[in-house]
């Protein structure tokens, strides 16, 4: 049944409704400007509706109803609203029940309630349907900003409405492998299959991930998987280098974040800088039964509590590291400890990233021979060397993904963050913005 025919069915209780479908009455305009021009909250059928995008949406129309003369358009993004499941979003987070039933008391609230539905998918669409301000601090990430109230102008305009809001979705090859995943998964094992049911969860997750990303991802970038421990460097769009990494150990305080930074040059003999409260914890107390502790490993204590190492093949962060300023202080680096890359678990760091292979690294990065990063290093000072093009470098937490080759992979959740993220998309959404969630502490820079 199309969903404006629902609501008549349920306005009129089985009797011919005189007016219009979404007839309104003549003051619903001042009503609508009323409810959602500045109101903290409106709730519909007992479910929050976004008074932020729907004040955007009505001060484009002069706060005028919008569907009392566009039936077609409303059952057309409806449709699409139904089948957010096909995008791994579960259709209630949009009022999916209140939609198919025209479980609704007033053609206002019917008003309302539409609007809310096609604006709060169209948002989730376009930047994750659980945003950055609902999300823990360490997961950063974000598309660029969109005016989902312009692109739903834009959808009423066209001939296929719901294909421009479904246009917000991201196109990369990871999400489409991820929608084909779902659509067999669901058609194939019982939900009561728990492997079956843990793989679609998994599914569902990581593509609410990709839409954290920019929709166009740059053709040149570096792309740290910390799910899979793994970087790879990436120009005109395709992989040209891939090495093993170290990642931030499975701890909470300790977990490398989800960012996106911009390399603009390499340190060639990096001094290494320990954080106070890390020397504080693991370096000082070795000093009361090993005093030269400082002096064996060319460490000095600063003023400030914190210890420098200084710089050398033996140093923290060994003759490398790769300059991307972030908020976290995380940054990719050489190791002098090699062997450990040869572990299958490299979760092990404070939350920065040890490079298996940082010269060669360097070179692709600096468009240098690997002989003149060697040069650089041999000089033995401490030196900073701008890259010809900054280039932007992603660390993401992706449990399943597309790999170098086109195939579907999956990777244990030792961060433990999947399970967060699907609870919040089952969740209603809030009426309100809610201020940022999880933990707010400051990242160290330290290798350990």
């Amino acid at each position: 049944m199309a969903l404006a025919a629902a609501f008549a069915l349920a306005a009129c209780d089985g009797d011919p409704m005189p007016e219009p479908v979404f007839g309104l009455a003549p003051q619903a305009d001042s009503d609508l400007r009323n409810l959602v021009d500045g109101a903290p909250e409106l709730v519909v059928g007992g479910e929050h509706l976004n008074v932020g995008l729907l004040g955007r949406f009505y001060a484009r129309h002069g706060f005028e109803p919008v569907w009392t003369t566009r039936q077609a358009e409303a059952d057309s993004l409806g449709d699409a609203v139904l089948r957010a499941g096909g995008q791994g979003l579960d259709p209630e987070l949009f009022h999916a029940t209140l939609l198919r039933h025209g479980a609704t008391s007033s053609p206002l609230e019917r008003e309302l309630l539409l609007s809310d539905a096609f604006l709060s998918y169209a948002d989730a669409l376009a930047r994750g349907a659980v945003p950055v301000e609902r999300r823990r601090d360490d997961e950063s990430l974000a598309p660029e900003p969109i005016d989902v109230a312009a692109v739903l102008d834009e959808a009423i305009d066209s001939p296929d409405p719901a294909a421009v809001i479904e246009a917000l979705a991201p196109t990369t090859p990871t999400y489409r492998a991820l929608r084909q995943a779902l659509q067999r998964d669901r058609s194939g094992a019982p939900a009561s299959n728990a492997a079956s049911a843990n793989r679609v969860r998994t599914i569902e997750v990581n593509l609410e991930r990709q839409r954290w990303l920019p929709r166009r991802l740059p053709a040149d970038r570096a792309w740290v998987n910390a799910a899979d421990e793994r970087l790879v460097l990436y120009r005109a769009g395709q992989p040209v280098f891939s090495t093993r990494v170290v990642v931030g150990e499975d701890v909470e305080r300790n977990q490398s974040p989800e960012f996106r930074a911009t390399i603009d040059a390499i340190f060639y003999n990096p001094p290494w800088v320990v954080p106070a409260d890390i020397a504080s914890a693991e370096i000082l107390p070795k000093l009361s039964h090993d005093p030269d502790y400082l002096t064996r490993n060319k460490m000095v204590l600063l003023a400030n509590g914190e210890v420098e190492q200084l710089p050398g093949p033996d140093a923290g962060l060994g003759l490398i590291m790769i300059d991307m300023p972030n908020r976290f202080d995380v940054y990719l680096h050489d190791t002098p400890d090699k062997i450990i890359f040869s572990r299958d678990n490299r979760r092990i760091s404070h939350g920065c990233i040890r490079v298996q292979d940082p010269r060669d690294f360097a070179a692709l990065l600096m468009e240098q021979s690997i002989d003149a990063i060697n040069q650089g290093i041999s000089a033995g000072s401490t030196t900073r060397n701008d890259l010809p093009t900054p280039v932007p470098v992603f660390v993401v937490y992706q449990t399943a993904f597309v790999d170098t080759d086109g195939s579907l992979q999956f990777r244990p959740d030792f961060y433990n963050r999947d399970a967060a993220i699907w609870r919040q998309l089952q969740e209603r959404p809030p009426g309100r913005v809610l201020a940022a969630q999880g933990n707010n502490r400051p990242r160290s820079s330290s290798p350990l």
